[in-house]
C-alpha cells in the first residue's frame, strides 16, 4: 500500500458531494476516472468503485432511515433478485474482454446521461405524486407509511412483475459496469409502480446501497485471488477516496439546497455524454 494517490481524496470529495446532490452513485463518477485518468483495467476500476460507493451510500442511507421513508417490504423483494444478478454480473466483469468491459460502460454512460436530461421537470413530479395519492391512496392503498415527521403517505404498487425485471436488469449492471440500478430504480418505481416521489427515493436508495454491498464483496473476492499487486492498488485508493466519500456526502444536501435541480442534471448530462464518448473513444480509436 502507498500514498501515491493521494490527490484522489479531495478530488472524492468534489465527486461525493455532486453524486449525493444529484442522487446519482458515485461509482458512476470513480470508474471512469479509474479507467481514464489512472489507467486501471476496467474490472479493477468498476470493483474498486463500487467498495467506494458503500461507504458514500451508507450516510445517505441513515438519513432515510431516520426520516421513515423506505418501504422495506417493496425494498427486499427488489433486492430478491438484485443482489443476485448483481454477483452475476460481478463474476461477468471478471471474465470479459477490457475491451468491451469498456464498451458496456461507455453506452451505460450515454445511457444515463440521456436519463439525466429527459429527467421530468419538478411540477411534473408534483403533478404525479398528486395523481398517485388521488388514484392509489386513501382507502384503496395497499402500503402506508408514517414518516418521521408525522406525514402519512398511502400507495398502491402496481406492474410488480415488470419492477422486479427491471431491477433485475439494474442490478446485473450495477456488478458488470458498477451503475445503473439508481437509475433503473428512479424510473420504475415512481412512474411505473406509482410510488411517491419521497419513498421511491428512498428505497431506491437503500436497494442499491445493499446491491452495490454485495456487488462491492464479490469484486473484493476477486481482488483477493488475483494477488498482492491488484490488491496493493485497491487499498491505496480506498484509503482517500472512503474518507472523501464521507465528508462529500455530507456536504451534497447543503450543495442540493443552493443549486437548481434542473440545471445540476443537465449539467451531468452533458458531462457523461463526454465521459461516454472517451471511454468509448479509447476503444474504437
Amino acid at each position: 500500500m502507498t500514498f501515491q494517490y493521494w490527490y484522489m481524496l479531495p478530488i472524492s470529495i468534489v465527486i461525493a458531494t455532486t453524486a449525493m446532490a444529484s442522487g446519482v452513485g458515485g461509482a458512476t463518477f470513480f470508474a471512469p476516472i479509474f479507467i481514464l485518468g489512472l489507467g486501471l483495467p476496467p474490472e479493477v476500476a468498476i470493483g474498486t468503485g463500487l467498495i467506494t460507493e458503500v461507504f458514500g451510500f451508507a450516510s445517505g442511507l441513515y438519513a432515510y432511515t431516520r426520516k421513515r421513508l423506505i418501504d422495506f417490504r417493496l425494498g427486499l423483494a427488489l433486492l430478491m433478485v438484485t443482489v443476485p444478478l448483481a454477483l452475476v454480473g460481478t463474476w461477468l466483469a471478471g471474465h470479459v474482454e477490457p475491451d468491451i468491459l469498456k464498451v458496456v460502460l461507455g453506452v451505460g454512460l450515454f445511457a444515463i446521461a440521456l436519463s439525466f436530461l429527459r429527467a421530468p421537470e419538478h411540477k411534473d413530479v408534483v403533478r404525479m405524486d398528486e395523481a398517485i395519492a388521488e388514484e392509489y391512496g386513501g382507502s384503496n392503498a395497499e402500503t402506508c407509511l408514517i414518516a418521521a415527521d408525522g406525514e402519512r403517505i398511502c400507495y398502491t404498487v402496481c406492474n410488480k412483475t415488470e419492477g422486479r425485471l427491471i431491477a433485475g436488469i439494474g442490478g446485473l449492471f450495477v456488478g458488470l459496469i458498477s451503475t445503473g440500478l439508481g437509475e433503473m430504480n428512479s424510473y420504475f418505481l415512481l412512474q411505473r409502480c406509482r410510488v411517491p416521489s419521497k419513498v421511491s427515493v428512498a428505497t431506491s436508495v437503500f436497494v442499491v446501497a445493499l446491491t452495490a454491498l454485495s456487488a462491492a464483496g464479490g469484486h473484493l473476492v476477486n481482488f483477493v485471488r488475483s494477488g498482492g499487486g491488484v490488491l496493493d492498488t485497491v487499498f491505496s485508493l480506498v484509503i482517500f477516496t472512503v474518507p472523501g466519500v464521507v465528508i462529500g456526502g455530507q456536504l451534497g444536501s447543503l450543495v442540493a439546497s443552493r443549486i437548481p435541480q434542473r440545471k445540476l442534471e443537465r449539467g451531468l448530462g452533458m458531462l457523461f455524454i463526454l465521459v461516454a464518448a472517451l471511454t468509448l473513444g479509447e476503444v474504437l480509436l
